[in-house]
């Protein structure tokens, strides 16, 4: 067997947590509250599997024939290429923030903050980031992530670093301007 013939031979079985739920709910409240338990539980779950992905990768087992651990992740599991590296670089950088990972094992903060928040975590602030994650939204959280990473890039004065946070500018072109039709003036 090679390295492209891991496939499983049979599906797995479904999560344990997930049941059918009626079409028309008596309670609203507790269907609410049944969403934000699997939410929280499927926290949890992504949690361990990047535990698993960070091991996976530590051990290069993805080299078999493959570029990369995210090219790995994209063949066998399906993921798209960006979001296999994100899985990989997010998994990385919780090795070095336990209470980040601990919150995210817990299933109280999202796959989405702590993916933002680890671009700009360190040990020594990500406790400030981690309440920030409990109390604002992914959008906040992103949005408080992009500036911090901007101040952090300006007083280093980086000049390279700078100009790639710097919005691109399109080229006007001329054909745009030389097409449109002339205009009949009168005689």
């Amino acid at each position: 067997m090679g390295a492209h013939d891991l496939r499983p031979a049979a599906p797995l079985a479904a999560l344990d947590i997930v049941r059918p739920v009626s079409a028309a709910p008596p309670d609203l409240d507790a269907l609410g509250e049944r969403i934000a338990a699997l939410s929280a539980q499927l926290q949890a779950a992504t949690y361990f599997l990047l535990v698993l992905i960070r091991d996976f990768d530590e051990r290069g087992a993805w080299n078999g024939g493959f570029r990369s651990c995210a090219h790995w992740l994209n063949w066998r599991t399906g993921l798209e290429l960006g979001a296999a590296r994100e899985k990989v670089r997010v998994a990385r950088a919780l090795a070095t923030l336990p209470l980040l990972s601990a919150a995210m094992a817990r299933g109280e903060v999202s796959f989405s903050k702590v993916r933002a928040l680890t671009r700009v975590a360190t040990p020594r602030n990500e406790g400030e980031l981690l309440e920030l994650a409990k109390a604002g939204t992914a959008a906040h959280v992103e949005k408080v992530v992009r500036g911090w990473h901007r101040l952090r890039c300006r007083p280093c004065g980086d000049a390279a670093r700078r100009r790639r946070h710097r919005p691109r500018r399109r080229p006007a072109h001329a054909s745009h301007v030389d097409t449109a039709p002339p205009r009949a003036r009168p005689a």
